[in-house]
């Protein structure tokens, strides 16, 4: 499956959050992500990614290995997602130190996570807060098939612009980059 996903700078997060509220209840959560990469950065040249989230919630602590294979929408980079549920998140690092490959960044998000349906898909709203960076970013996402990503990515683009966002607001810029270039 693919995440197709858009990510937004929000200059009004109270009146996004607000407008949220109503289509959906907030599940409030920290994320702890690492993210790792083969010692010669080769992940990071092909567009990959490998990280190792642990997710702090009222329901609990849940960890999740991802792996995110190169973009197949270069305007988006919407990329294939695959991830499991780990139950020992000292494990998967060990495993993942392991097998070679090295920590490059990690860093704490702040998240607000809505669930909705709109536009006859299942979407995934999230408010965050990354304490190293300035502002409040929004990401829209679903999975859906490769033939899928144009589609859902206006489907997206609507429920943005339902929420007050517009293209100018759309970002490309990673966490981990800036988060890396943040503490240089």
């Amino acid at each position: 499956m693919i995440e197709a996903e858009l990510k937004a700078r929000v200059h009004a997060p109270e009146a996004v959050m607000r407008l949220l509220d109503e289509r959906a209840q907030a599940r409030v959560e920290v994320y702890r992500d690492t993210y790792y990469d083969r010692p010669d950065g080769s992940l990071e040249k092909t567009g990959e990614e490998l990280r190792v989230r642990t997710v702090h919630g009222a329901d609990g602590t849940r960890t999740v290995l991802t792996y995110k294979g190169a973009a197949v929408d270069e305007e988006s980079d919407s990329k294939p997602e695959h991830e499991t549920v780990v139950e020992d998140a000292d494990q998967a690092h060990a495993i993942l130190r392991g097998l070679g490959h090295v920590e490059v960044i990690a860093f704490e998000k702040r998240c607000r996570n809505y669930d909705f349906t709109a536009r006859g898909r299942q979407l995934l709203a999230t408010l965050v807060r990354v304490p190293e960076l300035n502002g409040t970013f929004l990401e829209v996402e679903t999975l859906v098939d490769e033939d899928d990503v144009t589609a859902a990515l206006d489907d997206i683009r609507a429920v943005l612009a339902d929420l007050g966002i517009g293209a100018e607001d759309l970002t490309r810029e990673t966490y981990t980059g800036a988060v890396t270039a943040q503490r240089s």
